[in-house]
């Protein structure tokens, strides 16, 4: 098999499976911080459940999230050697800054979020929290600094010749603010807060579901929902600000998530549909002159097409491109809707009447992960025939001395770990769901209406029992 189409679906694999976890500890952390403010603020102990309760989940992702980064950065090493060293003076300085000033203060400040409750006062650990945000955001700021270089470079020049040329930087701060990395990271800082707020939501909707720990579920999956329908409104905006990014600067990576061949033409917008690489041809439904209009403000108005590059300058796989950005675009959309619909029946006081819409909130945990991965993947398979665009070729990136054999060999290793760790996390997880949020007081788990000394009990008061 060919080596490049393994060493890419290797690290395709591996860093797909490690975007699940940074994303939601991102997410997470926000939600965090919200709930430990409001108990700082309150001091009521449906706040201090909850959030100890999700302190113990994010513990659980951020360590499976640094196990599955490893393996990352060997690929690096073993299967893209020549990447490394064109790209070593970039990534370099990026992914060391990531390393010093924000991996060291996320995990500095972890274990005061999970061993301080005791130890340290209210407001301390909740600085605490917050810093365990903070850090979670920088890390992500470097990664996407690093990666938008490969889309957008600057701030660099060339030093050497064929096999021995490497990118050098002149200019740090251009190289940092590259002409797509602020959008980008905004872009994803945002997908990592739906999908921290959709898997709230979806453990909280279970709860209801089940009638468990409802005295901590509906208020925190309120916090969630108001959440999931801010930043996937404000995601909305963000995506159009990313795609004008795209326009001006990776037009064949732009005409192929729209499919769009003609050289120069008016270009419709696809709603869904299946691109035939070989008829140049797009079957499904469109909006006649829709990409014309998000691109120039014009239905009239032409788009560069595929055909106006070479085919070797043009992305391998556009029906791909095509159907990962419709994915990415589809979830988007979903959960706009989900998360506005909840926050017009919680208008309404109908939030939690209807079965059907807690059992789709409950799976709508999948939607951000869809999304982001989704997303992930149309903007590295869209770069492509480049690794960093239109200065270095993914063929010839690759190792000279690694076979297609040894990356089989280390893809079925990689396979078996990672379904191994999969399993010990969803386990894991299932676990802590199950036994719930515990009252710190009697170390026991909560049971609504087991304790009448139970602080979430609901209050007595002369017209019956208090709702939420």
């Amino acid at each position: 098999m060919d080596v490049e189409f393994l060493a890419r679906l290797q690290f395709g694999f591996t860093i797909g499976f490690h975007y699940i976890y940074p994303p939601l500890s991102i997410g997470l952390g926000l939600i965090l911080v919200i709930l430990e403010g409001l108990y700082l603020k309150t001091g009521d102990k449906v706040y201090e459940m909850a959030v100890r309760f999700w302190i113990r989940i994010f513990a659980l992702i951020f360590g499976i999230g640094v196990a599955t980064g490893i393996i990352m950065e060997f690929e690096f090493g073993t299967n893209w050697a020549t990447y490394s060293k064109y790209v070593g003076d970039i990534f370099g300085s990026a992914l060391a800054a990531e390393g010093i000033f924000a991996f060291a203060l996320e995990s500095g400040f972890l274990g005061v979020l999970i061993f301080g409750w005791n130890r340290v006062s209210r407001p301390v650990h909740f600085i605490s929290t917050i810093m365990v945000f903070f850090g979670s955001l920088f890390s992500a700021v470097w990664i996407v600094v690093a990666n938008s270089w490969q889309q957008t470079p600057a701030g660099y020049h060339i030093v050497g010749q064929g096999m021995n040329a490497r990118a050098e930087i002149t200019d740090f701060w251009a190289m940092v603010f590259n002409p797509s990395s602020v959008d980008r990271l905004l872009h994803v800082w945002v997908g990592s807060i739906l999908a921290g707020a959709f898997l709230v939501l979806s453990v909280n909707a279970w709860y209801l579901l089940h009638g468990k720990h409802k005295k901590i579920a509906a208020p925190t999956f309120k916090i969630a929902l108001t959440v999931a329908a801010l930043f996937s409104v404000f995601q909305l905006y963000l995506g159009d600000r990313s795609a004008d990014v795209v326009t001006r600067y990776q037009p064949a990576k732009l005409a192929a998530m729209e499919g769009h061949y003609d050289s120069s033409a008016v270009a419709d917008m696809y709603l869904f549909g299946y691109v035939d690489k070989k008829k140049e041809k797009v079957w499904g439904v469109k909006i006649p002159g829709g990409l014309s209009f998000l691109a120039h403000g014009s239905f009239k108005a032409p788009v560069t097409g595929l055909r106006a590059f070479k085919p070797e300058d043009r992305p391998s796989q556009v029906n791909s491109v095509f159907q990962f950005y419709h994915l990415m675009i589809a979830s988007g959309i979903a959960m706009i809707a989900l998360s506005l619909f909840g926050c017009w029946l919680w208008w309404r006081k109908k939030l939690f009447d209807y079965r059907w819409l807690l059992w789709i909130y409950a799976f709508s945990v999948l939607l951000p992960q869809l999304a982001n991965e989704a997303g992930w993947f149309t903007a590295e398979m869209g770069r492509q025939p480049w690794v960093v665009y239109g200065l270095l070729r993914t063929s010839d990136a690759l190792s000279r001395a690694v076979s297609a054999g040894q990356i089989i060999f280390s893809l079925i290793l990689f396979t078996i770990v990672y379904i191994v760790l999969f399993a010990l996390f969803l386990f894991q997880l299932n676990r802590k769901i199950q036994h719930g949020p515990v009252d710190y007081d009697t170390k026991e788990p909560i049971e609504d209406g087991a304790r009448r000394d139970n602080p979430l009990l609901e209050h007595e008061h002369p017209g019956g029992a208090k709702k939420i």
